[in-house]
């Protein structure tokens, strides 16, 4: 198993890809925190730096020493940018950047001292390339690839890694298919793709843009964290790595 007896936090696992992350790790041989506000292991608010520092002490006292953090927690709302709901941009913000942030610096905190450690930021194709009717969104992805960066820059010397993960649509997740909230429905509303009138024009069109013509998988996600979390990538810091069947290539 490539990461025996790793210790790994993972933020966001109640469910979607987060829970995929966390059995796949487990899977490889990691022992796994999985955190999320809606409560695993450890209910945390990543937006609330008390719990986030709770979160890493307890990885300490439980286990003595960190191996792994996939800072996974995030949400989308999408609308249009003139029509956008102000708060809504800000909880956008608050959790996909300022959520990063408390998740990383505590992870430096922690691994700074053992010299020795890999933190993963799962992104987005959209911390790349601009999306329309999702501002938020990509204005928080984008900010988290220069976070990633930084930290890297800052942590190099200390053995710590830093990089970032950017997947494609998971076209098949509830993220996209839920009949109330998913994406289908949250982009027909906005009128992200002009000319679609039913959920399945909207998955077409973004199945027609990859040149692999197929929508990324949960598991093409966990390969490339499964590389990053792992000593084969030991010299591998500070990139945003694309999973996107070829849609983004930088």
């Amino acid at each position: 198993m490539t990461l025996k007896d790793k210790i790994a936090i993972v933020t966001g696992a109640a469910q979607g890809l987060g829970a995929a992350i966390c059995q796949r790790l487990a899977a490889e041989g990691a022992r796994i925190i999985a955190a999320d506000i809606k409560g695993t292991d450890t209910k945390v608010d990543v937006t609330n730096e008390a719990d986030v520092k709770a979160l890493f002490d307890k990885a300490v006292t439980d286990f003595g020493h960190l191996d792994i953090v996939v800072a996974n927690a995030g949400i989308l709302i999408a609308e249009p940018i003139a029509e956008a709901d102000a708060e809504k941009w800000r909880a956008v913000m608050n959790v996909n950047l300022f959520g990063g942030f408390l998740t990383m610096k505590h992870a430096c905190r922690v691994m700074k001292s053992q010299r020795s450690g890999s933190i993963i930021q799962i992104n987005s194709k959209s911390g790349k390339k601009g999306s329309a009717a999702n501002s938020a969104y990509a204005a928080t992805k984008f900010g988290g690839i220069g976070l990633v960066q930084s930290v890297a820059l800052e942590m190099a010397s200390f053995g710590l890694r830093c990089n970032a993960i950017c997947p494609g649509n998971l076209l098949d997740s509830p993220l996209w298919t839920d009949p109330d909230k998913g994406l289908f429905v949250q982009y027909l509303k906005a009128g992200k793709v002009p000319g679609a009138k039913s959920i399945q024009d909207v998955r077409q069109h973004y199945v027609d843009q990859v040149p692999m013509k197929k929508g990324c998988r949960y598991d093409d996600v966990c390969n490339a964290v499964v590389f990053l979390a792992s000593d084969a990538s030991s010299y591998i810091t500070g990139i945003a790595l694309s999973v996107t069947g070829g849609q983004e290539m930088n």
